[in-house]
């Protein structure tokens, strides 16, 4: 398994926590289109997984790595989509929580 992405950016805001939160539920709803259309709209080493791992979802592997590398994640030893998208979350809510904190 990886380790979490990208410990020198800066906390993701609880904004930006909640709309990647939102790809996440359109993925588990098998939802690709409103998933893709919405992690477009972020710009950070956190959205750039996730859109990995909606083309994960979609089944472009190529598009899929290309994300997984802009993120600094490794593509090659990714789990499975379930898998991934439960990593995100778990990497996603402690830079929530520091966030938070810095506020």
């Amino acid at each position: 398994m990886n380790p979490p992405p990208v410990d020198s950016e800066p906390a993701v805001t609880p904004a930006t926590r909640d709309h990647l939160m939102q790809v996440v539920q359109h993925l588990r709803a098998n939802a690709w289109t409103q998933a893709h259309d919405l992690v477009q709209r972020e710009a950070s080493a956190m959205a750039n997984w996730l859109h990995g791992i909606v083309h994960i979802q979609e089944g472009d592997l190529e598009d899929a790595q290309y994300w997984y590398e802009q993120a600094g994640q490794h593509f090659r030893s990714r789990g499975t989509l379930a898998e991934e998208l439960v990593r995100f979350e778990q990497a996603l809510l402690p830079q929530a929580d520091q966030a938070g904190r810095l506020a």
